[in-house]
């Protein structure tokens, strides 16, 4: 039998007998992947995600992911849009091997992982090279302060294509502080934005993911919206009206003046389903 005062692995890859993998960081869960059924995606905001990609132009995307962990959104744009151009930038370098030996990624994909941060990451980003930024990223369970900043906004814009669109995964306690100091910064560089997530979390009813899209140009909120109602999970999306509102109570965030996200529920309130 195991110490019980023995230290919990930093991460590990859970198995569940329907063939999925669970990638658990500092002991909360950070991705779910089914490497034979890369369209399942588990956890709901990373559904949301992929319904602001699928709403995007047809064909190839290139996109740039700060954040690797389990990649499984990058694996699930492979599937949807195949030979997709992706570059993932992921400083884990022992947490992305360990993911690759255990949930290989499919043939042929043209996703690229550098070992690198995101700010240091899109130094080397060509301009306008991608159609779409996804920041998904989380260290201690909380999205590091240097993500969101005005500075790395204007980062994203620069690296975004005519039309791109930054989209950021972010959390936040009931009372939209931290979500009203992200919109604040971020619509000052990306002027359109929209938001999802699900129902009690928009209501204020707990701690959760806030899937902001934001773009130089107009995004299609007429698709999203039938997007988010034939959705298999119940979605709430919030319009450029709605986000105003809530933007106006925030105070931008800058590299000499940043915050991390709230921290989350402690690890032991998680669990691997």
């Amino acid at each position: 039998m195991p110490d019980a005062t023995e230290p919990r692995p930093r991460f590990e890859v859970v198995r569940d007998p329907r063939g999925g993998a669970t990638v658990v960081l500092d002991g909360r869960p950070q991705s779910y992947v089914a490497p034979d059924d890369p369209l399942l995606l588990a956890f709901e905001y990373v559904q949301q995600l992929a319904l602001v990609l699928d709403a995007l132009p047809e064909g190839r995307l290139a996109v740039t992911h700060v954040g690797g962990a389990g990649l499984t959104l990058p694996r699930w744009v492979e599937a949807t849009r195949p030979g997709s151009p992706q570059i993932v930038l992921e400083p884990d370098a022992e947490l992305t091997a360990a993911v690759r030996r255990a949930l290989p990624l499919p043939r042929g994909h043209r996703i690229r992982v550098r070992a690198v941060d995101g700010r240091t990451g899109l130094t080397d980003l060509a301009d306008a090279s991608a159609d779409a930024i996804v920041v998904d990223a989380f260290a201690d369970g909380r999205v590091p302060a240097e993500l969101t900043t005005l500075e790395a906004v204007t980062a994203y814009a620069r690296v975004l294509r005519p039309g791109g669109v930054l989209l950021l995964n972010v959390t936040d306690e009931p009372d939209r502080r931290y979500l009203a100091r992200v919109l604040a910064t971020v619509c000052h560089v990306l002027p359109h934005l929209v938001a999802l997530t699900t129902g009690d979390v928009a209501k204020g009813r707990r701690f959760g993911n806030w899937v902001v899209a934001a773009s130089a140009a107009s995004l299609p909120v007429d698709g999203l919206r039938r997007a988010v109602a034939s959705a298999p999970l119940p979605t709430t999306l919030l319009d450029d009206a709605a986000l105003r509102g809530v933007s106006r109570s925030g105070r931008s965030l800058t590299d000499a003046d940043g915050a991390r996200s709230p921290a989350p529920p402690v690890p032991g309130r998680w669990r691997v389903r």
